[in-house]
């Protein structure tokens, strides 16, 4: 199962080795978008569960085995000689799976990653509907089995968009859990060396974006980012809710999200996570004293402006921002405010956050 075509020189090799030993069970499946589109990820889906396939090897794709699970449960209970041919796939069913007690064994998942935004190293499984809604599962069940990182892989081959995109991911997971309500001192440091490791990395892959040595970086990092964040009740960090929801309703790919809203973010709730603001900016400032005069929020801005491909604001994104004002209205303020050091007084205070100025950080 692959996210996106742009992998699909990388497995091909793979795809051929299974065939010609005649245990590749199911076509290759290229249908799941990046983000986890209910459209193709419900076609992958029924491709795996009528193929009867025991195990997945996949690039995206994660609650596919969800699914594989709750047929191949429904077949053992149905008891008869011949397996019933599966129901076509829906998100509630997916979901459903995950209610039945106790949940059966998941097949093993093999994890391929061809980007840096890190989904294989958690137990979290998103999903977008196709009314422009972020939904997804989450369970210790859903860790993949395996997950086989190759640096050369994202070292070569990626379109900017998703090498300096995704890896703008690792930056909001790390600024995330450090500035979490619920993060502990420990979870701060994973996070914050995370940080320190990706923006090493991402140095590296803007002067040479071959380099395998800036590729470990960003990935070693973005690991420590996500281990912190997926810690202590810290998932979701503000900004990681904030971005899926408009990942979601605008059709924008979430690094680009990260790329203008990230910054925003943190200038929001400036002043409640003072301190730990302050230890982000050294770190996205080490060694140049000239940029430690300023917030972590500009570093931020700063950092992204050096990123090719990735979006720098709205417009760049394809978002109307006269629209951004019915999507401050409709956000779950209580829910925001559980997340964030500055709580939202209403909806004008994420509509400003949204719309503030970059220049003006």
């Amino acid at each position: 199962v692959l996210a996106n075509n742009s992998s699909r020189p990388l497995v091909a090799p793979l795809v051929d080795a299974l065939r010609e030993k005649g245990i590749l069970a199911a076509p290759l499946s290229t249908d799941v978008g990046m983000g986890g589109g209910e459209e193709g990820l419900m076609k992958s889906a029924d491709v795996a569960a009528g193929a009867k396939a025991d195990c997945l090897v996949t690039v995206g794709g994660k609650l596919i085995r969800l699914w594989l699970a709750g047929c191949q449960h429904s077949a053992a209970e149905d008891g008869s000689s011949s397996a019933p041919t599966p129901p076509p796939a829906t998100p509630d069913g997916i979901k459903e799976v995950l209610s039945l007690d106790p949940l059966p064994a998941l097949p093993p998942q093999v994890c391929c990653p061809n980007s840096f935004a890190m989904a294989e190293l958690t137990s979290v499984a998103g999903m977008t509907l196709a009314g422009g809604v972020k939904s997804g599962a989450s369970h210790p069940s859903l860790m993949p089995t395996v997950s086989i990182f190759d640096p050369a892989a994202l070292a070569s081959g990626l379109p900017d968009w998703v090498r300096y995109g995704t890896a703008l991911r690792c930056v909001e997971h790390a600024v995330g859990a450090a500035t979490h309500p619920r993060a502990t001192d420990e979870i701060r440091d994973v996070a914050l060396e995370g940080l320190r490791m990706v923006k090493s990395g991402l140095e590296g892959m803007v002067a040479d974006p071959s380099s395998v040595e800036a590729a470990l970086d960003v990935y070693a990092g973005g690991w420590c980012a996500v281990r912190a964040l997926n810690t202590n009740g810290c998932y979701p960090a503000l900004g990681h809710l904030v971005q899926n929801m408009y990942s979601a309703k605008y059709d924008v790919h979430q690094g680009s999200c990260s790329g203008f809203l990230c910054a925003r973010i943190l200038a929001h709730h400036r002043e409640a996570s003072k301190e730990q603001q302050g230890r982000i900016a050294a770190v996205l400032a080490a060694g140049n004293d000239e940029a430690a005069k300023n917030s972590a929020a500009r570093l931020v801005t700063d950092l992204v402006a050096t990123l090719p491909g990735v979006a720098r604001d709205h417009e760049d994104a394809g978002v109307d921002v006269s629209t951004l004002r019915e999507f401050a209205d409709t956000r779950p303020l209580e829910r925001f405010n559980k997340l964030s050091p500055q709580p939202f007084e209403n909806s004008d205070d994420v509509y400003k956050m949204l719309t503030l100025p970059l220049n003006q950080i």
